[in-house]
């Protein structure tokens, strides 16, 4: 199980938790809430912050997200051999000429070091990043706020976002309800995580009510494999000189 050890729920409040959800998502489904909103035609994959600061343990901050790099690493190579387009994101705190934010205090900026060339903020190899994949540095959990990442998906004609990598209630969260205005959205479940399994099961419940679908990776694995690739938009015909 992805997360840190002492961030776990105990086994006797798991299955509490699940059957509670169960019960909630009952009561949601009797409302008309949460219905799926399904793939589009032109997906693109968005792997959120897998980078080593955060899935290497041995940083302060790192947790055990083995599983959720390995199926994020499955749901890349189904991405590329459809010619889907893949996007990555890393996060800094900015560089020393960045005022510092009220939120920046929460957290012992001592901890680790998140400043741009840090080698916590570089992508795990695992995921074996290509040249041609774009990699978004941001400063804020969600990968649109500050980025030009909607200008990107505009450019290959994405209408569906795959959105795999960490944390789960925080960047992840972030990154889907900025999406959900403009594209469908799919999460896959084995391939986003977080250190605590409470704010990972709460987010996703959330993300599948109200934002978009949390579906089995092998769900996104078959989705991807009829895909052919976001198309780019093709320019519009240019008018013939002097006519209409």
């Amino acid at each position: 199980m992805a997360g840190s050890a002492d961030l776990r729920l105990p086994d006797e409040l798991r299955t509490a938790l699940h059957e509670h959800l169960a019960t909630l998502r009952q009561g949601y489904d009797r409302r008309g809430w949460g219905r799926p909103s399904g793939y589009g035609a032109r997906p693109a994959v968005i792997v959120i912050d897998l980078a080593m600061g955060w899935t290497d343990a041995r940083y302060s901050l790192g947790t055990d997200l083995d599983s959720v790099v390995e199926s994020t690493a499955r749901v890349l190579d189904a991405a590329r051999a459809a010619g889907v387009p893949v996007f990555f994101t890393t996060m800094t705190t900015g560089g020393p000429d960045d005022p510092p934010t009220p939120a920046q205090s929460k957290h012992d900026a001592s901890m680790i070091d998140t400043q741009p060339g840090s080698p916590a903020v570089e992508l795990d190899p695992r995921l074996r990043r290509r040249p041609n994949e774009k990699l978004i540095v941001k400063k804020y959990a969600s990968s649109f706020k500050g980025t030009d990442l909607m200008e990107m998906l505009a450019t290959v004609g994405a209408d569906t976002v795959i959105v795999t990598g960490c944390s789960t209630s925080h960047c992840v969260y972030a990154t889907c309800r900025d999406a959900c205005s403009g594209f469908h959205v799919v999460v896959p479940r084995e391939a986003v995580g977080e250190r605590c399994e409470l704010l990972h099961e709460v987010a996703l419940f959330d993300i599948n009510l109200d934002i978009g679908d949390v579906v089995p990776t092998a769900d996104v694995l078959a989705y991807l494999a009829r895909s052919t690739g976001a198309a780019t938009p093709a320019p519009a015909a240019a008018a013939p000189v002097g006519g209409r």
